[in-house]
């Protein structure tokens, strides 16, 4: 029989800072990972994550639920969108996001909290998260 688990964001599996801009935390429940992002003002995507991710543009599936704040995103493929607090997107790879306004953006990922912003692996090394 499956039993409920239950934990706290302030302590996390995993924390994975994102420069001087903010960070995720990470909590694994069960074969679930979840993700929450706080990510200040000044931070993009492309910025802050790029160098660790070593993607063009941000590969990770997000399904998220904005909190507060807000996030601009642009799409590979020229779609841009700004989500802010309580809205649920779903947002496939290909992508570029920063953050609109002095207001930090909090959400939490319910799809791509397992791979985001991992430092890459070296050719034929595995992907070591980063732990603080």
């Amino acid at each position: 029989m499956a039993r409920a688990i239950i934990k706290r964001v302030n302590e996390a599996d995993e924390r994975r800072p994102f420069a001087a801009h903010g960070e995720a935390s990470i909590l694994k429940l069960g074969e679930i990972t979840v993700g929450r992002g706080i990510f200040e003002p000044g931070w993009r995507w492309s910025k802050d994550v790029k160098p660790m991710a070593g993607t063009e543009s941000c590969e990770v599936v997000h399904t998220l639920y904005i909190v507060s704040g807000k996030l601009h995103i642009q799409m590979r493929d020229g779609q841009e969108f700004d989500l802010g607090p309580g809205d649920v997107a779903f947002i496939p790879p290909g992508h570029d996001a920063w953050v609109v306004g002095n207001e930090p953006c909090r959400a939490v990922d319910f799809t791509g909290a397992e791979d985001y912003a991992r430092p890459h692996a070296r050719r034929g090394e595995e992907a070591q998260p980063t732990m603080q």
